[in-house]
């Protein structure tokens, strides 16, 4: 079933949506300030093509891992929660959308705490 959802998922939404992440990560590695920022973006880019079948695990960030939380949150972070909340709700006025909205809302909780949290 994951991988049927994984397919639905690129075809309607997934893609854009990795290619959204990936173009934020690459804007800003641009910089040398802002390159563990972009490899937070390339990893939630791999993860948005096949969220199905995967949880996020949150904790374990350290003390540096809580200052570049707050710097994402301040600066980028809550642009990007706002966007899969946004998508999320969209999605679960249908019940068919419904398990599309809730992976919208797991990205939207990785979006603002990106360091320290682990895909599984």
């Amino acid at each position: 079933m994951n991988f049927i959802g994984n397919i639905i998922w690129l075809v309607f939404g997934g893609i854009i949506s990795a290619i959204v992440w990936a173009l934020a990560g690459l804007i800003l590695c641009v910089t040398i300030i802002g390159i563990p920022f972009g490899i937070q973006c390339f990893k939630i880019s791999t993860f948005v093509l096949w969220p199905f079948g995967k949880e996020i695990e949150f904790g374990n960030f350290g003390v540096g891992g809580l200052v570049f939380n707050i710097i994402w949150i301040i600066l980028f972070g809550w642009e990007f929660a706002i966007a899969h909340l946004s998508i999320g709700l969209i999605f679960c006025i249908t019940i068919v959308g419904i398990p599309f909205g809730l992976q919208h809302f797991k990205f939207a909780k990785l979006g603002l705490i990106p360091f320290g949290a682990k895909i599984q």
